[in-house]
């Protein structure tokens, strides 16, 4: 029997990447403080920051960023010391990150509406002994830092960092609307512009490899315990420069809207470490609201942002959009969750603007495909893999075979964009990734015969019923269809006949009214009798992660208490 060649070894996607995207790249192997640093070389006067109006020139960040380096250089951060991020998008945030990176120390970026309890587990885990976070929260981690091994505080204030007048107005209305805390006298805590004033901007020189850890980033904790993926310069410099090729376009050219958090790894490499490593302007929005978004791009124009779903749900139902002229966007993109087709759709139908659906993971950088920029787009589809990502799909059972063209199972990637594992996890490492090393995604997925990839589900998420596999997007795509539906999730209960039964759960629209049975009666005819839910509940919201992945686990455990 002839030995068939592999149809993801022959790697049918690159005749569909755009001229001049070539299917391997050679990296410059530079550092990403380094990558910076050629930027602030090339465009010194040019707008690297804007927050709330507030401008800083690259020049200007560059100061900043070596003063804070030279502050965090004399509280003791050497060369693998972490420093834990505690912000949303603000100047401080970007000053602070690339201050540790420049001393070779390590960033655990951490999510401020996480629970004490979630961050005293990321604090103890990655070690973290200094810790930047914003002053609304400074008191609670003043009192936590006593059963972690952080023994210095830097708090940033909103209040920082803006133009004229709101500076003056920001001390009159700040503490009313909760955007300012007075922190409470205690040692080893440090006002940041404290921390700015009095360095001098000459922080020490330390050698920094290209394979030099820059981040443990830390995953959503959506299936489970939240796992710190160990990120190097290799890592976030190639998946930078994977972006470069494959938008193509002029350093120093475009403007940005860093509207994901900079503490996700898609805020972090897409809104933040690619544009300035591009030489761009970003607009930093602390509070990625359907309103502030909306109002952000009447007002600076951006022509590239990366988004995620949870941002397009909102933009959609919020009046403002009737307003604003989105044309602007030469590119705007989807990742962190999927995208239901029918919210892609609508979306260009009212703005006239194509969104480009990816995928990627905290593990990954976080992409290993995306549509093209300019080439054919598939809706639903997550597009095809960056240069140099190997992907394959192989079967649920083993895990080993891998699957023709058009069989849904398990996606697995390799790529330099793929972590090399968790920090004090090597078990967690070890089933991660494949003998092979591929890292196995925990998504299904099928590719089609042009090399476009689509996901079907999470593996954890697949319900089997009466023998079934049943892919709760499916349902959800069905539902997404109605035109009174705004946000909906599909799980497996327990079912004592068929080993699970489908239930749904619904949000509708502002303003619009229909019953569970009016819904299960527009799923029918949509949909084989097996796949349809034997309950239907409506709610007010859903459970969601920061980037708007529906928390299928808290659905499940609501469920499990009824």
């Amino acid at each position: 029997m002839k030995n068939m060649k592999s149809p993801y070894q022959s790697k049918p996607w690159l005749k569909h990447y755009d001229p001049g995207v070539p299917p391997t790249i050679q990296y410059h192997e530079t550092p990403l403080h380094k990558m910076l640093e050629n930027s602030v070389n090339q465009f010194p006067e040019h707008t690297a920051l804007i927050f709330e109006g507030y401008t800083v020139t690259y020049s200007e960040l560059d100061t900043m960023i070596k003063k804070c380096a030279a502050f965090l250089a004399s509280l003791g951060v050497r060369k693998g010391d972490v420093v834990a991020i505690l912000l949303p998008n603000m100047i401080q945030t970007v000053v602070a990150y690339y201050a540790t990176i420049t001393l070779g120390g390590i960033v655990a970026m951490c999510n401020p509406l996480y629970s004490d309890r979630e961050l005293e587990y990321q604090f103890i885990d990655s070690g973290a002994k200094v810790l930047v976070c914003i002053d609304l929260l400074a008191n609670r981690m003043i009192k936590l830092r006593s059963v972690t091994n952080i023994k210095h505080i830097i708090y940033a204030s909103i209040g920082d960092y803006l133009p004229f007048p709101k500076n003056i107005l920001f001390p009159l209305v700040a503490k009313k609307n909760n955007m300012k805390a007075d922190v409470y006298p205690a040692p080893n805590v440090y006002p940041f512009k404290h921390c700015i004033k009095v360095s001098e901007p000459n922080p020490p020189h330390v050698a920094i490899t290209f394979d030099d850890v820059v981040a443990y980033q830390y995953t959503g904790g959506t299936t489970g315990i939240s796992k710190g993926a160990i990120l190097t310069h290799r890592n976030l410099g190639c998946m930078v420069q994977m972006y470069e090729k494959w938008f193509n376009t002029n350093r120093g050219e475009e403007i940005a809207m860093a509207s994901p958090p900079i503490f996700h790894v898609l805020g972090m490499s897409a809104a933040m470490n690619l544009p300035l490593y591009m030489g761009w302007t970003i607009v930093l929005i602390p509070k990625p609201q359907p309103e502030n978004l909306l109002k952000a791009i009447r007002q600076y124009r951006p022509t590239m942002s990366p988004l995620v779903p949870t941002m397009y749900f909102g933009m959609l139902q919020h009046p403002d959009l009737k307003k604003t002229d989105l044309t602007c966007f030469k590119l705007i993109t989807s990742g962190a969750a999927s995208l239901p087709v029918e919210i892609l759709q609508e979306f260009k139908k009212l703005t006239g603007v194509e969104i480009n659906e990816g995928f990627g993971m905290t593990e990954t950088s976080p992409q290993t495909h995306l549509n093209p920029y300019k080439g054919l787009k598939k809706p639903g589809s997550i597009g095809i893999p960056y240069p140099d990502t190997e992907v394959k799909i192989v079967d649920l059972e083993t895990g080993k075979k891998e699957l023709p063209v058009g069989k849904p199972g398990e996606m697995l990637f390799k790529g330099p964009q793929v972590t090399q594992g968790y920090l004090n996890k090597p078990e967690e490492t070890k089933k991660a990734f494949t003998n092979d090393g591929f890292l196995k995604s925990g998504d299904i997925a099928y590719m089609d015969k042009d090399g476009y990839f689509f996901v079907v589900d999470r593996k954890k998420d697949l319900i089997i019923s009466g023998g079934y596999n049943i892919y709760p997007r499916e349902i959800e795509e069905v539902l997404y269809q109605n035109e009174k539906v705004a946000k909906c999730a599909a799980i497996g209960i327990p079912d004592k006949k068929r080993g699970e039964s489908i239930k749904a759960f619904v949000v509708l629209k502002e303003g619009q009214n229909i019953t569970p049975d009016e819904l299960l009666e527009f799923c029918k005819p949509r949909l084989a009798k097996y796949k349809w839910p034997v309950a239907i509940e409506i709610r007010e919201t859903l459970p969601e992660s920061n980037v708007g992945k529906i928390l299928k686990k808290e659905l499940r455990a609501s469920t499990t208490k009824d």
